[in-house]
C-alpha cells in the first residue's frame, strides 16, 4: 500500500481520498480551505455524495485519511485541481487557466524523490502534463526519476464510488515506465479495463468525451427550440424518431452546465480556433438555450399579464446543474434564477439539495404551489416527481421546462 497525497479535497478529490483510503492506501487529503480541512477531520463532509459520510467515517476512524492544509512526504501526488476559464481573447473564446494546477506542483515539488509518482486528474488542455514535467525540471527535480501521467476522472456526481472503481480509466505517462507505474498504482483500486497511452493522447480523449456529448446534447437542444417555434412538442419527435434503429437523440435541456461538458470543448477550441468550428458551435447553441428558455418564461409572463407587474411571484423548482445533487457550479438553472432576481422579480427557489443558496429565498415545494403566482420546473430532481403528479402540475399550471415528466 502507498502513501498518497490527494491535492484538491472537492467533488472529486474528497471521493477519491475516502475510496482510497477504504482500499488500504495511507491518504493525507490537502485544501486551502481550512473549513474544508476542519469538516473532513471531524468526519462531516462538506459536499454532498450517496455513500460519502460512511465512507468519510471510516476512513478517518481506520486511521487511513487524515486532512491538512498542507503536503507531506508521500509516495504518490494526485492534483485534483480546478481548471477554469480566464479572460476571452480576441475571438470571444475561453482560454483555459490552469494555475491552480501550477501552485499545487509548486506545493510538492520540495517533497518529490526518486521513484514518486505524480498524477493530474484535473481535466486540462493538451499538454499540461508535460508543462508538468518542464516545471518540475526547472526546479531542479530529476524528473527522469520520477513517474508523471495523466490519468482524468470519468464519474458521474450521484454515482461517484460505483463509478469511481468500475469505470475503465486512461492513463497517459510522460514516458512509457511512468504508464505502466501509475497503471499498476490504479489496480489497486480500480476494477475497470485500464487502458495505457501517452500523455497527450490521455488529455484529448479526455476533452473528447466531454465535447462529443456537448455536441449531442446541442443537437437536442436545437431541435428542441425547433420544434417549439412550429408548435410542435419535441419530445414527441424525439421519442418517435428513436424508434428508428440508428437513431439515438438525447433529452433536451435548459443548457449544459458543471464543470466538465460546459467547459472541456472550450479547452479543444482555445488551442486550435480555425479547425474546431462544429465544437465551438455546440457550445454556442447550448449556452444560447438558456438564454431562449429565460425568453419564454417572459414569454409565458407577458402573456398572464405579469411582466410588467414584477410583484407578481415566481417559483423555480431546482437551481443545480444536474439532478439529483447539490452542485451549481456552472448551473443554467441558476442562471435563469438570478436573470430575473436581478430584475426585481419575486422569486422563490426549491431546491432540496441545499440549505441555503446566496440572494436566493429557499422554500419548500408546498410553499411554492401555495404561494406562487408562477412555477417553472428547471431541474427534474425526484423530489419534485415523487411528490408532484402530472395531473397536478397542468392544474397548477406550472411550465416543465427540463422534461422532468417525460418518460
Amino acid at each position: 500500500m502507498k502513501r498518497v497525497c490527494i491535492i484538491g479535497l472537492g467533488y472529486i478529490g474528497l471521493p477519491t481520498a475516502v475510496t482510497l483510503a477504504n482500499y488500504g492506501h495511507q491518504v493525507l487529503g490537502v485544501d486551502i480551505n481550512r473549513n474544508v480541512v476542519t469538516a473532513i477531520n471531524s468526519k462531516v463532509p462538506h459536499i454532498v455524495e450517496p455513500g460519502l459520510q460512511e465512507l468519510l467515517t471510516n476512513s478517518i476512524n481506520s486511521g487511513r485519511l487524515r486532512a491538512d492544509e498542507k503536503i507531506d512526504i508521500s509516495d504518490v501526488y494526485i492534483i485534483c485541481v480546478p481548471t477554469p476559464f480566464k479572460d476571452l481573447d480576441e475571438k470571444r473564446t475561453p482560454q483555459p487557466d490552469i494555475s491552480f494546477i501550477i501552485a499545487a506542483a509548486e506545493s510538492l515539488a520540495p517533497y518529490l524523490k526518486d521513484g514518486d509518482i505524480v498524477i493530474l486528474e484535473s481535466t486540462s488542455p493538451v499538454g499540461t502534463t508535460s508543462k508538468l514535467e518542464l516545471f518540475f525540471s526547472q526546479k531542479g527535480i530529476n524528473t527522469k526519476k520520477i513517474y508523471i501521467g495523466y490519468c482524468p476522472e470519468r464519474v458521474m456526481p450521484g454515482n461517484i464510488f460505483r463509478e469511481i472503481t468500475e469505470n475503465s480509466r486512461i492513463v497517459g505517462g510522460i514516458t512509457q515506465d511512468a504508464t505502466a507505474k501509475i497503471t499498476e498504482f490504479y489496480r489497486s483500486f480500480t476494477k475497470g479495463e485500464i487502458l495505457m497511452c501517452n500523455a497527450s493522447t490521455a488529455e484529448m480523449t479526455k476533452l473528447a468525451e466531454n465535447s462529443f456529448r456537448d455536441l449531442n446534447i446541442a443537437f437536442a437542444n436545437e431541435l428542441s427550440i425547433l420544434c417549439e417555434n412550429q408548435g410542435i412538442n419535441p419530445w414527441e419527435v424525439i421519442k418517435l424518431a428513436n424508434k428508428h434503429p440508428r437513431v439515438d437523440i438525447l433529452q433536451p435541456g435548459i443548457g449544459v452546465g458543471g464543470h466538465c461538458i460546459a467547459v472541456d470543448p472550450w479547452f479543444i477550441v482555445s488551442a486550435d480556433e480555425e479547425n474546431s468550428k462544429l465544437i465551438r458551435t455546440s457550445r454556442e447553441v447550448n449556452n444560447y438555450k438558456t438564454q431562449w428558455i429565460i425568453n419564454l418564461i417572459k414569454s409565458k409572463l407577458s402573456r398572464d399579464g405579469n411582466l410588467s407587474k414584477k410583484k407578481s411571484s415566481i417559483g423555480f423548482l431546482g437551481v443545480t446543474f444536474k439532478p439529483n445533487i447539490d452542485d451549481v457550479r456552472g448551473s443554467p438553472a441558476m442562471n435563469i434564477v438570478q436573470h430575473f432576481i436581478h430584475a426585481k422579480y419575486d422569486v422563490v427557489v426549491v431546491e432540496p439539495h441545499l440549505n441555503q443558496l446566496s440572494d436566493c429565498k429557499l422554500v419548500s415545494i408546498e410553499h411554492a404551489i401555495e404561494h406562487c403566482d408562477n412555477l417553472f420546473i428547471l431541474v427534474r430532481h425526484d423530489a419534485f416527481t415523487d411528490k408532484i403528479t402530472l395531473e397536478k402540475l397542468k392544474l397548477l399550471g406550472a411550465i416543465d421546462l427540463c422534461g422532468a415528466y417525460i418518460n
